[in-house]
């Protein structure tokens, strides 16, 4: 199943949600279609050309938008004010901004936390939800990230056990995450290239062709990846799993790569056990990236599915 063709926005903005922040949005497909919202991974990552053509142009309204300190959103890299709570009512207020009543949500990664925890708060503006990659903010997958996914990447882990002294090494994520808040950009931009890189090395089965990214697009990633996860994702007094009641009623897709190593599959597993009406669907031959064939094909499988919710 092939991405649909590269679309330009039918319509597109900035929206000011208070606290100095200002969030692009735009918005693809019919302008009487199926509301349809995309949440990008990272934190930080923002949205990309591709990701519109997840959606059908002939069934979809969809809605895609850089979150706090993400992409097109100003302040880029902005940690202040910026919390899940925060996106969480950036989302409702974009909703209102648009005039949408309920909406498929869709997101990958930290995206699909998001997701949760918007739909958890607004059940009734959801008509149900497809996840990808799914992490639910808890501190035993923080603890995965900073440490044991490296066990199958140690190539990758010592690069980046390697871009800090070693006497910084105790504690890895308030290191970086010093390094990522320090007033030297020169110091910001090295250890966001490395906390980058590593992640990357991890997100897909195979090596992929392109690794890396822009520099920009690194420094985002890193610096709000490092702020939400020193903060516990914001989440600590609201675990997402004790939370899955209030959206039993929704229907679901989750789709995970068996070999995950960003977001191990048990996370995506666990919701599922608690979510009564969410498929899972477990790519076998698969890890974290969206763009893995088989995790695409899955996703774009899950949309074509979700043409039947009400």
């Amino acid at each position: 199943m092939p991405l649909f063709p590269p679309t330009p926005p039918r319509q597109n903005g900035l929206i000011d949600v208070g606290d100095g922040h200002r969030l692009y949005w735009e918005e693809v497909g019919r302008a009487c279609g199926a509301p349809a919202l995309f949440l990008h991974g990272g934190p930080g990552a923002g949205c990309s050309e591709r990701h519109r053509q997840l959606f059908d142009p002939d069934h979809y309204r969809a809605v895609l938008f850089d979150q706090r300190g993400a992409g097109r959103s100003q302040p880029f890299g902005e940690l202040s004010a910026n919390s899940t709570g925060h996106l969480v009512a950036d989302i409702e207020a974009l909703r209102v901004h648009l005039g949408v009543e309920r909406w498929l949500v869709v997101g990958g990664s930290w995206g699909s936390t998001l997701a949760l925890a918007y739909a958890e708060a607004h059940p009734e503006r959801v008509t149900g939800l497809i996840l990808r990659g799914v992490f639910l903010g808890r501190d035993s997958e923080v603890d995965w990230f900073m440490h044991k996914m490296g066990d199958f990447q140690p190539e990758a882990r010592a690069a980046f056990l390697a871009a800090l002294p070693e006497a910084e090494r105790g504690d890895l994520l308030a290191s970086y995450y010093a390094r990522l808040t320090d007033d030297d950009p020169d110091v910001r931009l090295a250890a966001a290239r490395a906390w980058a890189g590593y992640e990357d090395a991890c997100a897909t089965l195979l090596p992929s062709p392109t690794p890396g990214g822009v520099d920009s697009a690194a420094y985002a990633i890193a610096r709000l990846e490092a702020h939400y996860f020193v903060h516990r994702l914001f989440l600590a007094d609201a675990p997402l799993l004790d939370g899955v009641a209030r959206i039993a009623h929704l229907p679901g897709v989750i789709v995970q790569g068996r070999y995950d190593l960003v977001c191990p599959p048990v996370s995506a597993w666990e919701l599922a056990q608690r979510w009564p009406r969410a498929e899972l669907r477990m790519v076998d031959a698969a890890g974290h990236s969206l763009w893995e064939p088989g995790v695409l094909e899955a996703t774009l499988a899950a949309l074509d599915v979700a043409k039947g919710w009400g």
